[in-house]
């Protein structure tokens, strides 16, 4: 091995505590140091001449007074009373034997920094066929992901952890599709490789496509260690619900007053698409007896009859409004003729109204989102044209932000499902899982995103799943995910089994994670890397935006063409 790739020693195997194949001490040699995350690697000589490379990552560091034997001694041995040496040890854990012989190493094996070569045996990073850059290590390494065990070669989905607001789960998220996109690893196929991104919360995910203003020095060399250019996503679409009682349907946005479209599904669309179900999304929906109500109902609205800009008319009647369709489906329920037709036959009067009470309920939060009142529909529809499609869902209630969000997604896997080709890839980032998919009950979106987990690898349909605490998501969602990632975590919530795979020295260190740090697990790897990313070089609110990308230029002129 060339000398460049092999680091100083820093240390020798202690004797006083126990060597396994899995963990060991070393002590730190005087002038030297350790810390937390570092790598390093050592040989140990078998009986018969063979070298065994052993490698591993620094978990605790500890430093104490030799020759002290109360605690109160170190005041003597600070004043020079009584004699002591300080000794520094690291625990390592072991990372890779190479070849595979699991032998403890022997106290007196010098330990080395892990520099080079060294550093990426140690970290799998050698047999990577390809890298997709990860983020930085504490000391400014890059660190990477195995492509395989996203793109559904041999793994699919991430799923991050951490707590609201300090996490930066959506944050890490962008990143990682900001490296899918720009670090080459994609090859060809990044350009139609597309994403889909709901935006949960404010309006930060409204300006990908802006460079990012405030992006120093010292962050712009981060992207260089990585091999990531500086910028913003090229090509982004940002869609965002009408605001309510608009009749021209504009978008609901307040930073951003360029480059958004508003979307909304016509009345013709959500009878023959069978949109219905997606109103009852609810945990608690599927506890009820009026179920049964919401099929049938689905079922008579797919016979309604299109008569043109998005309106349709059921026996007779034309309806252009959500409020005149649940008004029709109402009588329809309660008259004497149709209600078992509509309802389904021995259904009681107690579900019927019901279900009654709960579709009268969603019709203020949904009405702005359900019409055809307005002229050119179809250019309000959610299509995924460009590279990164952004859906707005901050100002809309729960009930709505379930209904997109379930619509948008099984628009997404039955259009990959139809292509019969995993190529090109579709990613979905999706914050809040806890609320899509809670490990109780059952519903319509859970139903998809479970079919994204357990089929998405084979359809090229790849989730990028975030929520604070991953206990209560539904298990085979996060258990289908061969990425995890942790920022922040609560105490209680870093306690529980979700995260095993954390060592214990490391789901504590989670309960005290910054911003922008994160525990990044993957399969080859067999302890999860601590893990920092530069702050994003795209904008992620409107102080932060340069040049808006959709604005268009002044004239110079803008009196030109008036009549004088």
């Amino acid at each position: 091995m060339p000398d460049e790739d092999i680091g100083a020693v820093v240390g020798r195997v202690i004797g006083t505590d126990d060597a396994t194949p899995l963990e060991f001490w070393v002590a730190v040699a005087p002038g030297c140091w350790l810390q937390l995350d570092d790598v390093v690697a050592l040989e140990r000589v078998l009986p018969d001449g063979r070298r065994i490379a052993i490698y591993g990552i620094v978990s605790q560091v500890r430093a104490r007074h030799e020759g002290a034997r109360f605690d109160t001694d170190v005041f003597l041995i600070a004043d020079g009373v009584l004699p002591a040496e300080v000794a520094e040890s690291a625990l390592v854990q072991a990372t890779r034997f190479e070849p595979e012989v699991f032998v403890p190493p022997l106290p007196g094996d010098p330990v080395r920094r892990a520099a080079g070569l060294e550093r990426e045996q140690a970290l799998f990073f050698d047999g990577m066929q390809r890298l997709l850059p990860s983020g930085l290590s504490r000391d400014d390494e890059p660190l990477y992901l195995n492509l395989d065990f996203l793109d559904g070669t041999r793994g699919a989905h991430v799923n991050i952890s951490g707590i609201s607001g300090v996490a930066t789960k959506t944050t890490y998220a962008t990143f990682l599709l900001y490296s899918l996109f720009h670090s080459g690893v994609l090859g060809a196929e990044a350009v139609n490789t597309k994403a889909l991104i709901f935006n949960v919360k404010g309006e930060d995910l409204l300006f990908l496509d802006h460079p990012n203003i405030d992006l120093d020095e010292t962050n712009r060399a981060r992207y260089k260690r990585v091999d990531l250019p500086v910028g913003a996503f090229q090509s982004v679409e940002v869609l965002a619900p009408p605001r309510r009682d608009d009749p021209t349907a504009r978008a609901d946005v307040a930073a951003r007053t360029e480059g958004v479209t508003s979307f909304f599904w016509t009345i013709e669309d959500f009878c023959a698409e069978e949109l219905l179900p997606f109103l009852f999304a609810e945990a608690e929906d599927d506890r009820q007896q009026y179920t049964m109500v919401v099929f049938n109902v689905t079922a008579r609205l797919s016979e309604a009859v299109p008569v043109g800009d998005g309106a349709v008319s059921i026996d007779g009647e034309t309806v252009r409004t959500f409020p005149a369709l649940v008004d029709l489906i109402a009588a329809k329920l309660e008259d004497e003729f149709d209600g078992a037709r509509w309802a389904g036959r021995a259904i009681g009067a107690g579900t019927v109204n019901a279900f009654i009470r709960r579709l009268y309920g969603a019709v203020p939060h949904i009405r702005q989102l359900v019409r055809a009142d307005v002229a050119h529909p179809e250019r309000h529809r959610v299509r995924f044209t460009k590279q990164v499609t952004v859906v707005d869902l901050h100002n809309l209630n729960d009930r709505a932000k379930r209904f997109v969000v379930g619509v948008v997604l099984r628009k997404a896997f039955r259009e990959k499902e139809a292509s019969g080709q995993s190529r090109p890839l579709q990613f979905v980032v999706l914050d809040e899982l806890n609320k899509y998919a809670p490990r109780e009950g059952a519903s319509p979106i859970k139903e998809i995103l479970l079919d994204v987990a357990e089929r998405g690898r084979s359809l090229g349909i790849i989730l990028i799943g975030a929520q604070q605490t991953a206990s209560e998501v539904e298990r085979r969602i996060v258990g289908n995910s061969a990425i995890r990632v942790v920022g922040r975590l609560d105490a209680a919530e870093a306690s529980r089994g979700e995260y095993g795979f954390l060592p214990q020295v490391q789901r504590a260190r989670a309960t005290i994670l910054k911003p922008g740090t994160m525990f990044v697990s993957q399969p080859e790897l067999p302890i999860p890397l601590m893990t920092q990313f530069p702050f994003p070089a795209w904008a992620t609110r409107a102080g932060e935006a340069g040049a808006n990308p959709a604005a268009r230029p002044a004239p110079d002129d803008p009196f030109a063409g008036l009549p004088s």
